[in-house]
């Protein structure tokens, strides 16, 4: 498509002709209102390829169909101020998905959706497979010639799908950026041996790839060249805002899920059991407070370990909260995998929560695996010390070392700042038009 331009003419007299500002078209399932921290990604992209003059349309289910939203009203008025339009979805078949989305879920609804549930995990079929013909809908008058790019963020994968079908109609390329790999966990094995050949054929498809680390993908779809990584990171406007939360003691903070048995809190209870040992108090009076849903995991270790009275549960809060928590922490505490046997596959796992923060300048203990690509991110920050599930000799070092003033000294951690980094983005997207072009 050829940039619109009045006439020839002022080119002529040396003026400056309009730049016609590129279309973006981003299926990004996960987006704010959601509380959810795959929205963090995906906003940060829609806001920051706007202001670098891309004219964005994000494609998203409605905020209606979510159980659990933060501020809709906001959200709406900062998409009028960033210049993003939004297209909003249906979603069919909720019940796969109760947790995140609205259906019927009590009593006989809970049964029956359990059975279905149970029958597409044996199949190897996507749960949220209901939002693809809500896309299709949602974008069926949209025509050859009016979009340049497709985005498409994953999870779920039921978006790169839908990405290579409205490039045919729509005449234009597709990228895919993932968030996590897409490694199906469910189903017969020749029905996970159809979703990767499938995955191939959507990658091989597209323009480009982008990834969160360069170690997610393990290289097992030889991408070379198309691959580019465009690593998670925080947004300063969001985080300037954040006031500290007044804890009262030093606070050692945990936000977010567990994913058993490859996220645990179990050798941090262990850390921590041994910190209490040691006698810091009552020099230094902590606490470990965890925030989320997942606060019967918490409790169950705490008390085997003995350590529930140092254990504070919040429940799941809002964004807000989490972050003002963050950045009146003593210490961050951030999981990635404990399963050290499981290295290659867990050494690309860099969580959000970790690049927030260190945006909020608190230091971070990151539990991963050796080798993983933390250790860069770690060495070009300043801020965080990854150490092993096993290490827990060096996780309680580590706290007692931040209790007793030696804080770690930052370097670059405004590298994994969204302003900075939505220029590899956006360099990835405008090489993609100029080639099809």
């Amino acid at each position: 498509m050829e940039p619109c331009v009045q006439t020839d003419v002022r080119a002529h007299r040396g003026e400056k002709l309009p730049v016609r500002r590129l279309k973006l078209l981003f299926l990004a399932y996960y987006f704010p209102p959601l509380n959810s921290t795959g929205c963090v990604r995906t906003w940060n992209i829609a806001k920051y390829l706007s202001r670098l003059g891309w004219d964005v349309t994000v494609v998203s289910p409605h905020p209606q169909h979510w159980r659990k939203v933060n501020n809709p009203k906001q959200v709406e008025l900062d998409l009028d101020r960033e210049g993003i339009k939004r297209l909003n979805t249906g979603h069919r078949w909720r019940w796969l998905s109760p947790w995140d989305l609205k259906c019927w879920n009590a009593n006989v609804g809970w049964i029956m959706g359990g059975i279905f549930r149970n029958v597409a995990r044996g199949f190897g079929i996507d749960t949220l497979i209901g939002w693809g013909t809500e896309v299709e809908k949602a974008c069926a008058a949209l025509a050859p010639g009016e979009i340049d790019v497709i985005l498409a963020s994953g999870p779920p994968f039921i978006g790169f799908k839908l990405a290579r079908s409205l490039s045919e109609r729509l005449g234009c390329p597709y990228v895919l950026d993932y968030r996590d790999p897409w490694v199906p966990r469910h189903g017969l094995r020749s029905q996970r041996n159809t979703i990767l050949d499938r995955e191939k054929e959507i990658v091989n498809g597209s323009a480009a790839v982008t990834s969160i680390s360069p170690s997610l993908l393990n290289g097992r779809l030889n991408l070379g060249a198309k691959l580019h990584v465009v690593s998670n990171g925080f947004d300063p406007e969001e985080l300037s805002q954040v006031r500290p939360h007044e804890f009262g003691h030093f606070a050692i903070v945990y936000t977010g899920n567990f994913y058993i048995p490859r996220r645990v809190i179990t050798p941090v209870m262990d850390a921590l059991r041994c910190l209490r040992d040691r006698g810091v108090e009552p020099a230094i009076n902590w606490r470990f407070h965890y925030y989320g849903v997942h606060g019967d995991h918490v409790r169950q270790e705490a008390k085997k370990l003995g350590m529930i009275e140092k254990v504070v549960l919040h429940g799941k809060v809002s964004r807000g909260e989490a972050l003002s928590a963050v950045r009146g922490a003593g210490v961050s505490v951030v999981v990635a995998s404990v399963l050290e046997e499981k290295a290659d596959q867990d050494g690309g796992i860099v969580t959000g929560k970790l690049f927030e923060a260190m945006g909020l300048r608190t230091p971070v203990l990151f539990i991963g695996p050796s080798g993983s690509d933390a250790d860069v991110i770690a060495q070009t920050s300043g801020l965080v010390r990854r150490v092993t599930a096993r290490d827990v000799e060096g996780m309680t070092t580590y706290f007692q070392e931040v209790m007793s003033g030696k804080v770690p000294q930052e370097k670059r951690p405004d590298a994994y700042a969204w302003p900075n980094l939505i220029t590899q983005f956006d360099e990835v997207l405008r090489t993609t038009h100029r080639m099809e072009r």
